[in-house]
Order: structure tokens, then sequence, then C-alpha cells
């Protein structure tokens, strides 16, 4: 079941100096927390964080909670997050955890690095 897939993670630099771009694949679960988390940490803290979640099919509290401290991380030290790719079944669970009204989000990466 896709809920038990594994998670990888492709790393790429954006279009502007201190941009990050996370693309994820597989569902970000308890399961997954440690992988999703030592992605977040990786290297040097950008200018701007861009999270793509295009190719994630589920989310679980546990992987709500790791986003949402990655984003209180983010703004405590000025680094500019952006939730790109949320699929319906996802942004049901921003929705009801009113996450959409604090994280903030675009439609595509591209919208996103426009945007920062």
């Amino acid at each position: 079941m896709f809920i038990d897939a594994p998670l990888s993670v492709e790393r790429q630099a954006g279009r502007a100096l201190g941009t990050r771009i996370l693309r994820f694949n597989g569902p970000l679960t308890l399961r997954n927390l440690f992988t999703f988390q030592d992605e977040l940490r990786q290297g040097l803290d950008p200018f701007v964080a861009i999270l793509d979640l295009a190719k994630v099919p589920y989310m679980d509290s546990a992987g709500m909670g790791t986003l949402i401290n990655y984003y209180v991380h983010c703004e405590k030290i000025g680094i500019k997050m952006t939730v790109t790719g949320v699929s319906s079944r996802v942004m049901e669970l921003f929705k009801l955890t009113k996450v959409d009204t604090m994280i903030p989000l675009a439609a595509t990466v591209d919208e996103a690095e426009g945007k920062a």
C-alpha cells in the first residue's frame, strides 16, 4: 500500500541564488519521519526553501508536525518557505489543521520561485 512506501527526495538549486528545492516522492508519514527530517536539515540553510509535495500521495500527523516545525525554524532564522504541488488529499489535512492559512502555498515550483 502507498502509505508504507519509502520516501525519496530530489534536491536541486532554484533559479535564484540561495534557493533550495526539495521534491518529495512518497508518503510523509511516521514510517518515513527520519528521512523527511534528515532531508530538511541537510546542507546550509537557504534564503528560500521550496518543498514540492506534488508526488506525496499521503501525509499523516507526524509528517504534518515535521512540516510545521520546519516552517517555524525557517521563520525564526529568516528563510522564506513555500510548499508547492499539494494534492487534494493532502490539502484536506492542511485545511483541517488550518495549516493552509499559516504556511505559504503555491501550485507549482515555478509559481513559488516567481514569488520569492
